[in-house]
């Protein structure tokens, strides 16, 4: 059985070791290249301010995400979806370094999520197929 997650993020911002957050994450499970029916989708309050270039982006305003739970109150739960999944991402370095933080900052004890998941980047597939 080959257990995939197709994952995207959504951020205030371009840079977590500034202090941006993710504010949204959305996945689909796929077993053996089949969708099955779990998901795994959350928005969560950043406990900052969302940058007006990101907004552009995503259009995920402030005052949406302003009762929405901290990533502390999701964490297990999306570690759980993910863990010893083939997670399939679009500019994976983007999303994995915000994971990755958000994980560090809620328990510093986490590995990072390439250590116990694979981790494949679509954009690298298509920069590759269509240079």
């Amino acid at each position: 059985m080959i257990r995939q997650v197709v994952l995207d993020t959504e951020t205030t911002g371009l840079d977590p070791s500034t202090g941006h957050r993710i504010i949204e994450i959305g996945c689909l499970e796929m077993i053996d290249r089949r969708l099955s029916n779990r998901t795994f989708h959350v928005y969560m309050n950043p406990q900052r301010l969302v940058d007006p270039e990101a907004f552009k982006v995503h259009g995920i305003s402030d005052l949406f995400l302003q009762d929405k739970p901290l990533f502390s109150e999701v964490a297990n739960d999306f570690l759980e979806f993910i863990h010893d999944s083939e997670l399939i991402i679009h500019n994976a370095p983007f999303d994995v370094k915000f994971i990755d933080a958000e994980f560090k900052r809620y328990d510093p004890t986490i590995e990072p999520i390439a250590s116990f998941c694979r981790i494949t980047d679509t954009l690298d597939i298509a920069r590759k197929k269509h240079p």
